[in-house]
């Protein structure tokens, strides 16, 4: 009998492609191959790419070398959006066999099985194609788009499930409507279905992911809300919470229906990008600093009460944009301070994307500038994530506890977010407890 071939994965970059890694896994793994931890020599590699910014290609480039040198007999092969905005230049690195687009995700798995199988020469030559230039006022056309449905396994406790992909936003600094095309969904009958599967699987907690999730239902016809509904009705599965969404898509009828006592969680992960006015108007962003202090006050009157948990904000945070001054840095940093006061900052240094509207702009702001205006945002974070803690001490809430042991302690996370660490006992591992924090 045949040896099983050895394949190993590395994912870089978001939620997503985990969830898109996840599902190649399962993909490969009931071909018969056998997953293998990517430190250990295989027969093939899958690096799923990100291209947010330069050190995020960087990245890419190093740990495709490194696989390469780990195991140069190997294939390797290589998908996500740095795959697809530099085709060319990954395919001139040692040891690379496979280059999938993001228009070319469904075909990873059975090219590569043929491939395996004798029934193809080299994959650069049976896949390439042309590449769309991300310098075009638009994406590849969207007719030729495709989804791929995917989930992440392989968790005892949370699923990542992909409900949307692409994005239409085109904002100034992004080249991720090039990598990624645009806007596209699932039919809601499907990721219901797909609910199920990870109900089965002993997960409880479902994360939904995409490019820019609140924009669901482009190919359908369907909204957002219906969506939220109909997983509501997914048995098993006992919380949800909506990893990323736009502060304009997310609406007060959204919010007033998760406040209504739904499984949707009181965390928000909610782009902001920038508190000055002026550089969100250079960015192309679809809000101003009053639209987006006014969704936060409406999410906290409809949803916090006396005796019940805060509600969790994460937000994202560029800092460094093209013309924006030391003033322009102060109205951000007093605006997430004093207005928004979130539980998390998440912050980027902008990276100067080739072929965005934003790398020819006038006013670049120095690296060593940049430094200064993560860490005053990262010390701000610090302050108002133990500030949220400490708000939320002495409320009744539920942890879902993680199976790891590690050092004789486990974890898990309340519904906002809040990390409960407890001497470990396998019996709570993957179970829902309530407790006072």
């Amino acid at each position: 009998m045949a040896e099983k071939k050895k394949i190993a994965f590395v994912t870089l970059g978001c939620k997503l492609n985990y969830a898109e890694t996840s599902t190649y896994e399962r993909g490969f793994a009931e071909a018969g191959l056998e997953i293998v931890p990517w430190e250990e020599e295989a027969d093939l590699y899958l690096v799923n790419t990100c291209t947010v910014t330069e050190h995020s290609d960087k990245k890419c480039r190093n740990i495709i070398r490194k696989l390469h040198r780990v195991s140069p007999g190997a294939g390797i092969i290589v998908t996500g959006c740095y795959a697809e905005l530099k085709k060319a230049e990954i395919e001139k690195i040692e040891g690379v066999e496979f280059v999938f687009g993001a228009q070319q995700k469904k075909e990873v798995v059975p090219t590569v099985l043929q491939h395996i199988s004798g029934g193809s020469s080299r994959a650069k030559e049976q896949i390439h194609v042309d590449e769309c230039s991300i310098r075009h006022t638009k994406a590849c056309d969207t007719g030729a788009q495709s989804f791929l449905p995917a989930y992440s396994s392989g968790e005892r406790t949370r699923s990542f499930l992909k409900v949307q992909d692409g994005c239409d936003y085109f904002c100034s600094y992004c080249t991720v409507p090039f990598a990624r095309g645009r806007s596209r969904n699932s039919p809601i009958a499907e990721l219901v279905a797909q609910a199920h599967e990870i109900a089965a699987g002993g997960i409880r907690e479902i994360v939904l992911t995409g490019v820019n999730t609140g924009d669901f239902g482009k190919t359908t016809g369907e909204k957002f809300l219906d969506l939220l509904k109909a997983l509501e009705d997914v048995e098993d599965i006992e919380r949800y919470r909506i990893s990323s969404i736009e502060p304009n898509l997310l609406t007060e009828e959204i919010v007033d229906w998760i406040a209504s006592g739904t499984k949707f969680l009181p965390h928000f992960h909610i782009p902001l990008q920038s508190g000055s006015d002026t550089v969100l108007k250079a960015m192309g962003r679809r809000y101003d600093t009053d639209t987006f202090a006014r969704k936060i006050s409406y999410i906290r009157n409809a949803m916090e009460h006396p005796g019940s948990p805060k509600v969790f904000f994460g937000i994202d945070v560029i800092v460094g944009f093209p013309g924006e001054t030391d003033e322009l840095f102060g109205e951000t940093y007093r605006f997430l301070k004093e207005t928004v006061r979130p539980a998390f900052i998440h912050i980027f240094p902008y990276s100067r994307r080739s072929g965005t509207r934003a790398a020819t702009m006038k006013g670049q702001v120095q690296e060593s500038v940049k430094t200064l205006r993560v860490k005053a945002l990262e010390e701000l974070c610090a302050e108002l994530h133990s500030g949220f803690v400490e708000s939320n001490r002495g409320v009744r809430e539920k942890v879902l506890f993680e199976s790891s042991d590690k050092n004789g302690m486990m974890y898990g996370y309340t519904g906002n977010y809040i990390r409960v660490e407890r001497p470990y006992d396998s019996t709570l591992a993957g179970k829902i407890v309530e407790l006072t924090l």
